[in-house]
Formats: C-alpha cells, sequence, structure tokens
C-alpha cells in the first residue's frame, strides 16, 4: 500500500470515528454471526457420528431445533449487524458530501473558471455515490466474512492440523492475482469517474443552453459527442467489470486445488483409522465454507478499489486551498460610509496583466461609470472589489481598511451587486427579493419591490409574491427578472453598489423601466456602474475611461466630450 492510499483510509477512517458506537455494535452481532457459522460446521460431527453413525434415535429431535435456533440467532444478529455498520456508512458519507459542498462553496471565483461545473457535480454526486454505495458493502461483507473466516480457520486447525496446513497452502496464492486485479479496478474507477465528469458537463451545458442548440439546431451534434463521451465511460467500467468478474473464478480455481489434497488425504485418514468419517466431513465443511468468505472477501477488496479511486476524486478537491479567504487578524469591517480607492492595482488571470497600475479614489456617496472598449478589465475592477479575486500588486480599499485585512462576511455585508447576468432561483419571488437578507419582514419585501418598479407585475402573476418563477426565472421576461434582483440588491441595504452591465440585454421600454429601478437603488449610495451605452451613464459624477486595464480619461460627460480622447471617440461611435 503506497503513501497516497494509506492516506485515503486515514481519512475515511476519521469521517467514520463520531460512529464507533454503532461500529462496535455491529461488531458484535458480526463475532454472533461468525460463530453460528462455526457452530455449523462444528456440528456436522456429531451429526454424523453419534446420530447417524451410532444410529442414536433420541438425539434426532435436537436436531431441528439446534438448526431452527441457530438460524434465529443468525437471523437476528445479521439484522443488527447490517442496519447498524450502513447507517455509520451512510452518516460518514453524508458528512463527505456536506464538507465536500461546503468546501466547493469556500472556493474563490478562479477555481470555478479553471474547473467546469459538471466536473465538480459529478464529484458531489457520482464519486461521493461510489463511496456511499462501497462504504455499505464493504463495512457489512468485510466485517462478517472477516469474522467467519476467523472462526473457521481456528476450527479447521482445531480438528486437524496437518489437514488445514495443506488446504491453507493455496490461500496466499490467491493473493497475488488479488492484488494485480484490485489495482486495475482502481486505475479503470477513476478513469471512469473522470468521463462521467465530462458527461456530466456536457449534460449540464446543453441543458443550459438548450435554447441556443434549437435555434442553431444543433441537436445531432451535440448527441453524437454525448455518445462519444458515453462510450468512453463503457470502455473504462467494461475494463471494471471485466476484472472484477475475473476474481471469483480464480479464487474457486485456486481453491480446489486445497479442497482435492484435503479430501485426498482426508480419506486416506479415515481408511486407516486415524480420524472418524465425522471429523472429515466436518473438516471439509469448514475449508469449504471458510472458501466462501475467500470468494466474497476479494470482492470486498475490488469495491475498496473502487472507492480509492472515487475518493481520490473527492479529497482532490476538498485539498484545494480557497485563494479567497479571512486573514489571521482580519477585523469586522462593520457599516461602511462607502469610500473607496484602488492604490496601484496590477491583476492578471493568468500571465498576462488586464489591469494595470490602477488608482482611482471615490467619495461616499459618488456615482462612478466605468466605460471602455470590451477587454478593458472594466467587471474585474468589479470583481476585484467584491474580492472574487485579489490583485497581484497594490491594494483596494473601503474607509481607509484593506479589504484584505477585513473579514469576508463583514465585506460582503457592505457590498450588493446587480450583474448583467440576472440569476434567480427555482423558488418564490418572495425568497429570491429576501436571498440577501433572510430576516427581512414582509413589509421590507413589498417595499423593496416596490422601489424596483416590481411590484405591480408581481401582483399579476398567479400567487404573486409565492409565485415560482421556475429553473433562473425562466417564467419572468428579461425586463422582470432584471428588477427582481434590483428588489434584491435594495432590500440588502448596502452601503456600496456594483452595477455591472445592469440593463445591457434589455429592450428600451424594459431599460427605460429598470433606469427607473436603478434610480432608486442609487440613493445615498456609492455606485460603481459598468456600462456600455453611454446614455445610461451620462449624469454619474465621475466617468472613468479604461482600455487594456490603464486609465485613459477621468472626468465628467461634458468635459469629456470637449476632449479629443477616447470618450469622445465612444461617444460618436454610439450616436452618430
Amino acid at each position: 500500500m503506497n503513501k497516497s492510499t494509506a492516506n485515503i483510509y486515514r481519512r475515511i477512517y476519521r469521517y467514520s470515528q463520531p460512529y464507533l458506537g454503532r461500529i462496535c455494535t455491529a461488531l458484535v452481532a458480526s463475532l454472533i454471526v461468525a460463530g453460528t457459522d462455526v457452530s455449523l460446521a462444528k456440528l456436522v460431527q456429531p451429526l454424523i457420528d453419534k446420530i447417524i453413525v451410532a444410529q442414536n434415535m433420541a438425539l434426532v429431535n435436537f436436531v431441528p431445533v439446534a438448526v431452527i435456533g441457530l438460524a434465529i440467532l443468525k437471523g437476528a444478529s445479521r439484522f443488527v449487524q447490517e442496519y447498524f455498520i450502513k447507517t455509520a456508512g451512510q452518516l460518514a458519507v453524508v458528512d463527505i458530501r456536506n464538507d465536500l459542498y461546503g468546501h466547493t462553496m469556500s472556493l474563490s471565483m478562479g477555481y470555478f473558471s479553471r474547473d467546469s461545473t459538471g466536473n465538480l457535480m459529478s464529484r458531489i454526486l457520482n464519486d461521493v455515490g461510489i463511496l456511499q454505495r462501497s462504504a455499505a458493502d464493504v463495512l457489512v461483507d468485510g466485517v462478517r466474512e472477516s469474522f467467519t473466516l476467523v472462526g473457521l480457520t481456528v476450527l479447521a486447525f482445531h480438528n486437524d492440523w496437518k489437514l488445514a496446513a495443506i488446504a491453507f497452502t493455496v490461500l496466499p496464492l490467491a493473493v497475488v492475482p488479488g492484488s494485480f486485479i484490485g489495482r486495475k479496478i482502481k486505475l479503470n474507477t477513476r478513469r471512469g469517474q473522470s468521463t462521467i465528469g465530462n458527461l456530466t458537463r456536457l449534460l449540464q451545458e446543453t441543458l443550459s443552453g438548450i435554447k441556443v442548440i434549437k435555434a442553431f439546431g444543433t441537436e445531432q451534434r451535440e448527441t453524437d459527442s454525448f455518445r462519444q463521451e458515453n462510450q468512453k465511460f463503457y470502455h473504462f467500467m467494461r475494463k471494471v467489470l471485466k476484472y472484477d468478474s475475473a476474481s471469483a473464478p480464480a479464487v474457486e480455481i485456486l481453491s480446489s486445488f486445497g479442497v482435492a489434497a484435503v479430501c485426498w488425504y482426508g480419506i486416506h485418514r479415515v481408511l486407516s483409522g486415524a480420524m472418524t468419517q465425522g471429523e472429515l466431513f466436518s473438516f471439509i465443511a469448514a475449508i469449504l465454507m471458510m472458501y466462501t468468505p475467500v470468494k466474497r472477501l476479494t470482492k470486498v477488496s475490488n469495491n475498496i478499489q473502487r472507492a480509492v479511486g472515487a475518493a481520490e476524486r473527492v479529497f482532490e478537491v476538498l485539498d484545494v486551498v480557497p485563494e479567497i479567504c479571512d486573514a489571521p487578524q482580519a477585523v469586522d469591517l462593520g457599516k461602511v460610509s462607502g469610500e473607496v480607492s484602488f492604490d496601484g492595482v496590477d491583476f492578471a488571470y493568468d500571465k498576462e496583466l488586464v489591469i494595470r497600475a490602477l488608482s482611482l479614489k471615490i467619495a461616499p456617496g459618488e456615482v462612478v461609470a466605468l466605460v471602455g472598449p470590451s477587454g478593458g478589465g472594466k467587471s474585474t475592477v468589479v470583481g476585484m472589489l467584491s474580492r472574487f479575486y485579489d490583485p497581484q500588486q497594490g491594494a483596494i480599499y473601503i474607509d481607509g481598511h484593506d479589504i484584505r485585512q477585513v473579514t469576508l462576511a463583514s465585506l460582503k455585508r457592505n457590498i450588493a451587486l446587480v450583474d448583467q447576468e440576472t440569476f434567480l432561483f427555482n423558488d418564490s419571488i418572495r425568497n429570491n427579493i429576501r436571498y440577501g437578507r433572510p430576516e427581512a419582514t414582509d413589509a421590507e419585501i413589498i417595499e423593496a419591490a416596490r422601489q424596483a418598479y416590481a411590484d405591480d407585475f408581481i401582483r399579476e402573476l398567479p400567487g404573486d409574491y409565492e409565485n415560482t418563477i421556475g429553473d433562473r426565472g425562466a417564467r419572468l421576461s428579461g425586463g422582470q427578472r432584471q428588477r427582481i434582483c434590483i428588489a434584491r440588491a435594495i432590500l440588502r441595504d448596502a452601503p456600496i453598489l456594483l452595477l455591472d452591465e445592469a440593463t445591457s440585454a434589455l429592450d428600451t421600454e424594459s431599460e427605460a423601466m429598470v433606469q427607473k429601478a436603478l434610480s432608486n437603488l442609487m440613493k445615498n449610495r456609492t455606485t460603481i456602474v459598468v456600462a456600455h451605452r453611454l446614455s445610461t451613464i451620462m449624469h454619474a459624477d465621475k466617468i472613468v475611461v479604461l482600455e487594456n486595464g490603464q486609465i485613459q480619461e477621468v472626468g465628467r460627460h461634458a468635459d469629456l466630450l470637449k476632449g479629443n480622447g477616447l470618450y469622445r471617440k465612444l461617444y460618436e461611435m454610439q450616436f452618430k
């Protein structure tokens, strides 16, 4: 066992520790189950020697009592063992899934830009699902069959150590193919799960983009792509099934040599009078029963390798260190006045700088617009202020506090974001508006909707505020979705407001309504507006023109038009 695999076992064991009480109860029940199997093998000797051979009719009536009694004891113990061990395994896996999801939520935006959503979904659902199924099989069969094997082995050596030694010469040989098969199963399970991640990614992308697929008529192309990935998954799973199917026959063939040797040598000993017929049949029964747990334990070993392959992918995510987190001595920012400043900020997504030496001061309550060509770094500025990313050089301050030295929770409380991608949850309108402030009253929710010019259309919907709006708000128009997002930001009541292309995807009528809602939202707040439509930011207190990550011009609309810079060129392009 290499260090990586041993570490996986240790981490899984740590998740099992809270449920050791259940596991210990199951272990006691497993001992009783193993004891009944050993007892059945042991009873073969008196059944043959003292009842059948000796023809003792007085003992015949005890045979059904013994058989039924052992069956009842075994059945009850097996129920206790399976129930407690399975629930312990399920609870441990539930903890793993919860930790994995919680850790995923703590990862920075940079991680999500590098890894696909589908791959993360696959790890949380499919890989943990394999752990869940394997945990039940491994814990139940592994514990029970191990105890049974130990008990039957002790009985075999107690009955006749010479015969037992002959039978056990074969067992070490079974370890070799078992080890080889286990490694192959682990490798192909990991590859298969990686392919499942691609399948989940394809599924997530195609269902999210179904409108585009239908519009361009590319259903067959997407179907072919899915089939290709699905075939890759089958390719790896076929290998897993091949090796898994080969494990039991390999053990069976090897064990037949041991059984054959026992029968040959045992019969010779009976004929020579060295042992009785009952002793021989009792020993053979123990040996035959002993090989059954060996075969099952081989299957358990295969399941363990599957679980390890899946666990490696799970723990890979858990081992990712969040790039954005609270500093060791982070302070609570409290309620801020809204003064924001960028001091010599550089930022690069990979190696190429998208923000260069950005220095900018924004007074409390000031409305600042960021404009410029696409790719100039406008949305990146908003992302850095929200601490989706940290700059490589320089610092960002709110009320004189470096935002890297304050708690993320207190920073988020002071910022409200309205994005161009209007994301709403498949929930009621009421819960979507109160998402940023779960403790808000119904009256506050209605007032926020009224200020966002959303109250009228909400009341026209069936169920008004209790109306469930579908996936991503699919049952609403673009303008309606945006106004609910604005209501959500109004209810948040944060002193700093970030508007990232909040009206870019709207028609003229919807934009006019949303602009009225935004005017209510921007009152008495420090506002940073990212916009391509210059008509929406003409009344800003300060317009910052960005190009290639650098500030080219700063000023009011009228002042910038008097010059001959980039802003005037952009204005003439839009209004010519």
